[in-house]
Order: structure tokens, then sequence, then C-alpha cells
């Protein structure tokens, strides 16, 4: 066995003329630095404690976490992934995002849940509205009246320091106790199992770690697939007390869509709702998105008929008895444009204001139209 070579004394001002020493500093030791030996409590004293030489050699051998310095990345470890992305608002995504969440074998799925890809979609491109027999309205009905369920929970669980992820969460649990699948989950990849927008979020919103805060709103878009079919509606709510600008933004939006809805009955120009809805955007100072619009909704999540909701619009087609589909307006309190997060699907307004947005499927009778997804109507709305 070989042994230990003595190396002389490290100390600056050595009062014992640097003799072969063997006490090694015990913090060079632990950061792997080679030859910090002293001959003795002494001369390590009088280096280390007082005249703090030896201490540079520390700082400059401590591993460093750049990551920390960092302005995207936050002490609990949630980072902004798009730190160099020049956001339009003040929102800003916290990742990491929660896994995919799973969804029980035993209930039924979409075509799209396990490869992304909406393939019937993609087959019945082109045709016409469908129009669904008696049978196949009553289960519209029903997956309606359970989408109309998980919005009402999610909607309860709403609070300033509630994250989105943790929304998600109780949207995914409630949906798959009615032994139904989640609709947006995988659909065309995306991650979470409803879209949740904050603020200048427009729509498509991935929930992710970010706390909500007093004065937010948010927009719950929710979607399932129960027994074949489809029901897709949304609503925007306040977290706590809002201004009076968010307020009025909110009955905007809402009222812009109960004014479509009374145009709908059988023999009703699709096109024809953009101009109930722009006017009641236009008279409170606001604006209606056009690069997303309305659509039908059956045994397929998204179909014909496309449903914009600006005026002058060129939309075709007829409403007719038996037809499925929503109108959802998005409305904003600037710009009608906008731009998308580096996710893809994020979409915000343009110039950072805020977004509102209502939704509802609704099914066109022999006498009028049924709004399928219905609910009690919101005092703060009125």
């Amino acid at each position: 066995m070989s042994a230990a070579v003595a190396i002389a004394c490290q100390s600056s001002n050595c009062p014992n003329g640097h003799p072969p020493s063997r006490l090694e500093c015990p913090t060079c030791n632990k950061l792997g630095i080679k030859g910090s030996f002293f001959c003795g409590q002494d001369c390590f004293k009088a280096n280390c404690k007082l005249q703090k030489t030896h201490k540079i050699i520390h700082d400059i051998a401590t591993p460093r976490q750049p990551l920390l310095d960092d302005p995207n990345i936050n002490k609990d470890g949630t980072f902004n992934p798009f730190g160099t992305f020049r956001f339009t608002g003040t929102l800003r995504p916290v990742y990491p995002l929660s896994p995919m969440r799973k969804v029980p074998d035993h209930i039924p799925r979409p075509d799209y849940a396990a490869d992304g890809i909406p393939t019937s979609e993609s087959r019945r491109a082109g045709q016409p509205p469908r129009i669904l027999s008696p049978q196949e309205q009553d289960k519209m009905r029903a997956a309606c009246r359970l989408g109309r369920e998980v919005l009402d929970i999610a909607a309860a669980a709403i609070r300033p320091g509630i994250t989105t992820d943790e929304i998600d969460a109780i949207v995914h649990q409630a949906t798959i106790e009615r032994d139904a699948y989640p609709s947006p989950l995988n659909y065309r990849g995306y991650p979470k199992s409803v879209c949740l927008s904050v603020n200048e979020v427009i729509c498509h919103g991935i929930p992710d770690k970010r706390k909500l805060q007093e004065g937010d709103i948010i927009n719950i878009d929710i979607s399932l697939y129960k027994d074949g079919f489809h029901s897709d509606l949304n609503a925007t709510y306040p977290v706590g007390r809002v201004d009076e600008e968010s307020q009025k933004l909110m009955r905007t939006a809402r009222k812009s869509l109960d004014e479509a809805i009374k145009l709908c009955k059988p023999g009703a120009l699709f096109r024809d709702l953009g101009k109930a809805i722009e006017p009641v955007a236009r008279a409170n100072g606001c604006s209606v998105v056009r690069q997303y619009c309305g659509h039908g909704i059956n045994d397929l999540f998204h179909c014909a008929p496309n449903v914009p909701h600006y005026a002058k619009n060129k939309a075709v087609g007829t409403m007719k008895p038996g037809m499925c589909f929503t109108i959802e307006p998005m409305i904003n309190l600037g710009s009608w444009d906008l731009e998308h997060w580096p996710d893809d699907w994020t979409a915000v307004t343009i110039d950072g204001k805020r977004s509102a947005q209502f939704e509802e499927t609704l099914l066109i009778t022999e006498t009028g139209v049924e709004v399928l997804t219905a609910g009690t109507p919101r005092e703060d709305l009125q």
C-alpha cells in the first residue's frame, strides 16, 4: 500500500516555513480541490477565517446553477418554456406540464384517442351537415347534459390560488366518472382534457401550473364523448372580483351569443348569425374574432357546417331539422386579430387585451331550436 505524499503548508504567511503538512481543508475536500493542506490549526484559521484569501478558491470551485439566474425559471422549478417569445400581454405559461391523464380502458373513445389523428373527420370532410335521427338526437341530448354538469363542477372550483392544471384534473375526473371521454384529450395532439383560456387568451389555452389571480377572467371549454357523440360548451367566469371593463366584456360575449341563438330555426342561413353577433360587440366597443368559428358536432368533434361569428361572412348552408352545431363567438376588448404562442395551440389577442367567449351546442328542431347545453342563467351576466 502506498503512503500519502506530504504537501507543503499552503498558508501564504506560514510562521513555520511551510513544512510538509497533512491537515486538509474539509471544504476543499468536498469540492474535489486537491492539495489544500496546512501545517496546523493556526495556519488554517489565519488563512481561511481571518484573511479569507483561501475562501476565494471555494467560491470559484463551487458549482453554479445558472438556470437560477434565468428570469424564465422560478425557484420552485417551474419555468416559462418560451422565454425569447414576444408575448402580447402579461400572461405567461408556467411549465412543466403534468403528464397526459389516463382514461380507464372500459370507456369508449373517439378514433383519435390513441394517435391524435381524427381520421373520421378527414374522411367526411366536404360532406354536407348530417341530419340526426331521433335516436341520435337523444344521444346528443344525453352527452350535452353531462357536459353541462362537468362545466358547472369546474366553475365551482374557480378561486384565486388554484392552478389551471388542478382544474384540468377536476374536469378529467368528473368526465370519466360519467363514463365519458374528454374530447380534447389528444385531439390533434392536444395534451389536456379541457381548454382553459385566461385573460388575453382567446381559446385553446393549455392548463399548466399558473395560479389564478384575483381579477383574472377564465374561459372553461368543456367537450366530452359519450355513447358515440360529442358535446361542446364553454363559458367565461370572473376570478374573485374583476374590473367593470372585464365584467362588461363577459356580458357582451354572452349577449352576442344569445342574439344569434334567437335567429336559429329551419330555413335560417348560417351566414346571418354574424349579423346578430357583431352589432352587439361593436355597440359595446368590442370586436369579433374572425379566425375561429362554430362548427357542426355529432359523432364527429368538428364537422360541417362552419359557423362564422362576424358580419358579411360567406358561410354556406341553411339550417334544417336534425342538424347539430355550435355557436361560440369570441369577443375582444381590442382588435379582433390574434397570434399563437409557440405551443401552436394558445391563441391570444394581438394587442394583449382581454377576450371572453360563451358557447352552446344547438339542435335545430321542426319548430325552432333546442339549446342542448343550456344552463341556469348567471346573475352577473344580466
